[in-house]
Parts: structure tokens; C-alpha cells; sequence
């Protein structure tokens, strides 16, 4: 059997973690030549004391600070050239992202592209269009994530829904990593226990279909092992009690490590999930973990070498497939995950709409198992009816 021994390795940004870290943020924006952050957070948050804390840290250190907060929970292109506007309105040199992923998202790509000409769509992550951009200008990024769950503090990536077709764009340049991530797990004690849940469910998917993906990348798979061992253990505790610091510190940790991980791939539960989010506006994590034991059933036999290394890193008492699928269906069941996407609102008759961009979409290529458009269709209907039987 010819055993694939070529790849392409990059490993992310600095973090630093802990409580009370936060209060390095002037000194960080210092270290990185940003005497004018805008910060890009979303509407929701731009309400919290958190955001006017951090907004009045910075300002006591004597840096001017404004905030943007038009983002919505999935992203669109008008956000992103609102923030643009915002950010070249404001004379601003960097950017402090603070929020979900999709804050983070905006403030990155914000921060790319107040330096481009070209449409956003243009650096869509396939081939090698991020070789299009300019690299001059593209402004420096602090990532303060509030949710342990996309990991985009530690990733080159933004994904951004374009209004015309609603579709999400998967848009990349490798300028797009922050020069920092600060996670303090103090920030997120008063995140809710079903956002905890669907954001930790979002690391867990990003950990396991990453080591499912068979590009060549043992450093990768050993993180994504790890990181599903951290959320399995420490999930359930954050959603619980909040106030668990120890767990919110390691579910930080594991949505880094996703992040981290997928720079191999992805697959098929985000090849549906995005398609469901950019026509639903459904909560991106949440969805990938309704669709998770769907996605496992289809790809059965493709990731039948990778099963017991999972079920060794879970401690299973099984290492066979039924085992490791009856995890993932106790712990959905235990955090209150929906069961099937007709939960989440999505009808049957828009399954063939969602396969249709399944296939288009950049992680399907990398699902350990090629999938036609038909069989997106059915892996879409199965999780809609909650058929898990293959």
C-alpha cells in the first residue's frame, strides 16, 4: 500500500493564556507598532462590559481606541467593507479583534483588505489566488477570542458569507494570522452554557475531521487527538459552570489546537454546515455537531484506520466503530445538541440546494472520501430525517 509521505507543515501564531491576561493588551499593541486599534467585535458583545473594559484599558495607556461592531453571527461581505470603511475613516494601523469567530473573521479580513484592490471573492481559498494579493498595508491583528470554539485566533482564514448567492467563502492569505492571540479565560465565565456547547462542539469537529483527513501531517495529528481528548474531558465541565476556569483555560486550548489541526483539511460535516449556515443563519458550531454522527456513518470505511487511535485517545472501553460513534452520540445527547438539522429549521425539499454547494465547497475535497453532489444530497437528507443508518 503506497503510504502518502509529502506535506507542507506551518504551525500558528504566539498565544499567550491565563487569567487576567487581558491587561497586556496596551503593551501588545505597543510590541506591534499599533498606536490606533480600531476594535471589531459584534453588535451583541459591543453592549458588554467587556468590551467597554478593554475599549477603557486601552485608553488609560494613553492609545486611542473606537470600536466596530457590525458584524453579524455569519458574516457577510457587507460587514467586512463597512469595517474597511471604518478602518481607513478612522486612520487606524491595526486591528484587536475581540469576539467569536465571526469578530474575529471580520477583524482579520479588515485588516487584509483595507491594503487590496481586488474583491474580497478573489482570495477565496482555492489554488493559489492568495498569491493575487498585495502584501503592502495589510494591517496588524490582535485576536482576543471570547469563545473556545472556530480557533480563528490561531488561523489564516476568514469565512465570509457573499450575499448575492449565499454561499460561505472560505478567503485565506497567510498575513491573515494575528501576531498574537490573548486567552484569558476570565473573559468567557459569562458566556451562556448552550453557546459554550456549540462552540465546543465546533473544536471538537475541527479536531476529529482533521485527523481523519489523510494528508500527510503527524504533528497535526497529534494535536487534533489531543484536542479531542481536551474536549471531551473539559466540555461538559465549562457548559456546567461557567465559572470553571480550569476548563474554560483547556477548551481555549482546544479550539487553538482545531485550528491548528485543520491546516490539513477538513470534510464533509463542514462541506454541509457551511451551505446550512449561509441559507439558515444557523449557529455554525451547533450545526457541525448535529451533522457529526451523519458525516461519521458516510465516511465509515474510509476512516476505518483512524477509529482506534480515537478510541485509544478517549479511553473507550471498545476500539471499533460503534463504540466511538456511541460517544459522540452520548456526549451530543448529554449537552443538549439537536439530533437532526429539521431541528434547526432546514426542510427537505433545500437538500439538493445544500449538496449542490456541498460539493463546491473547499473542505470537500479533503473529506477522506470522495462525495458526489447525489451523495451530499443524501448525507444532507439523513441528517435532516435523523437516519443514522448509512
Amino acid at each position: 500500500m503506497h503510504v502518502q509521505i509529502t506535506g507542507a507543515w506551518n504551525f500558528p501564531t504566539r498565544v499567550i493564556a491565563g487569567p487576567g491576561r487581558i491587561a497586556e493588551l496596551p503593551d501588545l499593541c505597543r510590541a506591534h507598532g499599533i498606536t490606533r486599534p480600531l476594535l471589531v467585535t459584534d453588535a451583541g458583545l459591543a453592549k458588554s462590559d467587556m468590551i467597554a473594559s478593554i475599549a477603557r484599558l486601552v485608553r488609560e495607556a494613553g492609545i486611542p481606541i473606537s470600536i466596530f461592531s457590525d458584524v453579524k453571527g455569519n458574516p457577510v461581505e457587507s460587514n467586512l467593507t463597512a469595517g474597511v470603511v471604518a478602518f481607513k475613516q478612522g486612520g487606524h494601523d491595526g486591528v484587536v479583534a475581540v469576539g467569536g469567530g465571526s469578530a474575529l473573521d471580520v477583524g482579520k479580513c479588515v485588516a487584509f483588505m483595507v491594503a487590496q484592490s481586488r474583491p474580497v471573492f478573489d482570495f477565496e481559498d482555492v489554488g493559489d489566488q492568495w498569491t493575487r494579493a498585495n502584501t503592502d498595508g495589510v494591517a496588524p491583528i490582535i485576536a482576543v477570542p471570547t469563545t473556545a470554539g472556530t480557533g480563528s485566533e490561531v488561523g489564516r482564514a476568514s469565512v465570509i458569507t457573499r450575499e448575492d448567492t449565499h454561499e460561505k467563502k472560505i478567503i485565506f492569505h497567510p498575513l491573515m494570522m494575528p501576531k498574537v492571540a490573548v486567552e484569558d479565560p476570565e473573559l468567557v465565565v459569562g458566556l451562556p452554557p448552550f453557546l459554550t456547547m456549540a462552540t465546543g462542539m465546533d473544536a471538537l469537529a475541527h479536531c476529529f475531521e482533521a485527523y481523519c483527513v489523510k494528508a500527510f501531517h503527524p504533528l497535526a495529528d497529534g494535536v487534533a487527538l489531543e484536542g479531542i481528548k481536551i474536549v471531551d474531558t473539559y466540555l461538559p465541565r465549562a457548559v456546567a459552570d461557567g465559572s470553571d476556569l480550569e476548563a474554560r483555560a483547556y477548551m481555549f486550548a482546544a479550539a487553538s489546537m482545531g485550528a491548528t489541526a485543520f491546516q490539513k483539511g477538513l470534510g464533509a460535516i463542514h462541506s454541509v454546515s457551511h451551505p446550512v449556515g449561509a441559507r439558515y443563519d444557523t449557529h455554525h458550531g451547533l450545526t457541525n455537531g448535529v451533522i457529526f454522527p451523519y458525516v461519521m456513518v458516510c465516511n465509515k470505511k474510509a476512516i476505518a484506520d483512524k477509529i482506534p487511535h480515537i478510541a485509544r485517545a478517549l479511553d473507550l472501553p471498545g476500539r471499533d466503530f460503534d463504540t466511538v460513534l456511541n460517544w459522540i452520540m452520548a456526549l451530543r445527547k448529554n449537552l443538549g445538541v439537536p439530533h437532526t438539522l429539521a431541528e434547526l429549521g432546514v426542510k427537505e425539499a433545500d437538500a439538493g440546494m445544500i449538496a449542490k454547494d456541498a460539493v463546491k465547497d473547499p473542505t470537500a475535497s479533503a473529506n477522506p472520501r470522495s462525495l458526489t453532489e447525489a451523495e451530499f444530497e443524501k448525507l444532507t437528507l439523513a441528517a435532516i430525517r435523523g437516519d443514522l443508518g448509512g
